[in-house]
């Protein structure tokens, strides 16, 4: 068995990676970062170190490296022979990787069982937008005689480190992929959980552990803490976090049913994992990129907007919203831009064109007051 996974850096290492090599599959990476392929091209070896409640090291042994740049060749051969594709690149990276991909499911042979594709991202729907990507530049009419595109929501903190092939992980995962595109042919995968809806996991993990870690992330740079487990040992930034992971909570059980006792059992075992001392994570890190985190269906905006419109409150997520405009760290462009709009466009620029909420929703009013009283 043969696995390609696009993106060897310490989430494609230190999680897709290592639970494909301990599989039993050929792992192959691509990448197009030179030095981490040529270091990945003359290791035997790297470990993945599992840090928190139980410490755990894992030896990764018998891979291969492509650099999908300059050796387009060898990685059309290497996904022609693939049972498993997967990426962890970021979502807008997808429409990059989708030429690679189309042309190496065009090179397998006919007949040969489908590939299975999937997006391991932080996103709603990442295979379907990577598909969607593969569909356009597929030239035959039998993509899906060759391949099978299954949904996922994967979810394991690891956190800025140094350079090396080394990578030091928490010990919680959770990878999770949709069953119905594979009807009784899922790939052999221990640790993965198999579900027939995957959209509630989605959206209980973005809502929980995604806005959980930047809510402490921006609460925590505004307090001038510099990591997050130390933002969590704050008793103020934690009532914050807590106060939005209520919220989240009870949207998602208003709209999925899920269990409130379990969901708040969910959210302790969250909470837990952003104060873990072994995970040197900062609060720059997390917080980085606040106009995507701010966008129409991620973290804050997405459940906000949805509790609006069931009739429910947000107040703390409206507040969390107020942290991110007043993040303004220097070294990340997206915040550099976020601070230009404030200072250069009015707040109804701002909300329109970061947000994307219309004039007439209902969460509209309380996010255009909030950047106004961050401008102000």
């Amino acid at each position: 068995m043969r696995a390609v996974h696009f993106g060897a850096g310490n989430i494609g290492r230190g999680f897709v990676g290592l639970l494909l090599a301990e599989a039993g599959y050929e792992l192959v990476f691509a990448d197009v970062a030179d030095q981490l392929i040529e270091e990945l091209q003359g290791a035997d070896s790297y470990q993945v170190h599992e840090v928190g409640d139980e410490l755990r090291t894992h030896e990764v042994r018998g891979f291969a490296a492509i650099n999908s740049a300059k050796d387009p060749e060898s990685l059309t051969a290497a996904l022609a022979s693939a049972d498993v594709i997967t990426t962890a690149v970021g979502v807008s990276i997808l429409k990059f990787v989708a030429p690679a991909i189309a042309a190496g499911i065009a090179a397998r042979s006919a007949g040969a069982p489908r590939v299975a594709v999937m997006a391991c991202e932080n996103a709603i729907g990442g295979t379907d937008i990577l598909q969607a990507e593969i569909r356009s530049r597929y030239a035959g009419d039998d993509l899906d005689e060759r391949a099978v595109f299954a949904n996922t929501a994967v979810d394991r903190i690891v956190p800025a480190q140094d350079p090396g092939l080394d990578v030091t992980v928490e010990n919680y995962y959770e990878w999770a992929i949709e069953t119905g595109p594979f009807g009784d042919q899922r790939p052999e995968i221990p640790g993965v959980t198999w579900v027939p809806d995957l959209a509630p996991y989605i959206e209980r993990k973005l809502f929980t552990v995604n806005t959980g870690h930047a809510t402490t992330a921006y609460f925590g740079y505004a307090a001038g803490v510099r990591k997050i487990s130390d933002a969590l040992a704050d008793p103020d930034t934690q009532a914050k976090v807590a106060a939005v992971l209520a919220e989240t909570r009870s949207l998602l059980v208003a709209k999925y049913g899920f269990d409130q006792v379990e969901l708040e059992a969910y959210a302790d075992k969250i909470m837990r994992r952003f104060a873990n001392p072994y995970l040197p994570d900062t609060v720059e890190r997390v917080g980085r990129s606040p106009l995507r985190k701010l966008s129409r269906n991620d973290r804050f905006v997405g459940p906000a907007s949805q509790l609006a419109e069931r009739g429910l409150s947000s107040d703390a997520l409206l507040a969390a919203m107020g942290a991110v405009l007043r993040f303004d760290y220097a070294d990340d462009p997206e915040a550099v831009e976020l601070q230009r709009l404030l200072v250069t466009e009015p707040a109804e620029v701002v909300v329109s064109s970061v947000t994307g909420l219309e004039i007439d929703h209902p969460l509209y009013p309380a996010v255009l007051d909030v950047v106004k009283s961050a401008q102000g």
